[in-house]
């Protein structure tokens, strides 16, 4: 039998991660002009097959360690075209088209969270 976290559990992990990784371009923007800094990012896929427990190694015992992090894990630095002279990796025009896609995904996963609890309200309403 499946219950209701089953069924929203995707969105929710995904929700998570676009608004952390939201707050990581965020910061990349932030320091485009820092001497030095490392543009990051979320390789948001292996990130979210993490949270959901997808991969090649699973815990089958209550005393098996866990691998993987869940959505603590995935933070890697991003890979420039065009190094700057003083060491800062961000590039503005990438971060920011990061970003916007980001958000335009992140509105979209609400609105599919958002009908899926609408769905199971009116299943629970029996309508």
């Amino acid at each position: 039998m499946t219950g209701i976290r089953d069924h929203i559990s995707l969105h929710a992990d995904a929700l998570v991660l676009r608004e952390r990784r939201n707050n990581v371009l965020a910061s990349n923007i932030a320091n485009a002009a820092t001497p030095g800094f490392k543009a990051r990012d979320i390789d948001f896929a292996s990130a979210l097959d993490r949270a959901q427990g997808v991969g090649n190694l699973r815990a089958s015992d209550d005393q098996h360690f866990t691998v993987g992090g869940g959505l603590a894990q995935g933070l890697g630095y991003r890979q420039n075209l065009n190094p700057a002279l003083d060491g800062n990796t961000v590039e503005l025009a990438v971060e920011q088209m990061e970003f916007s896609e980001n958000t335009q995904r992140y509105q979209a996963t609400l609105t599919l969270l958002n009908r899926k609890i609408a769905g199971l309200n009116q299943a629970i309403r029996g309508e």
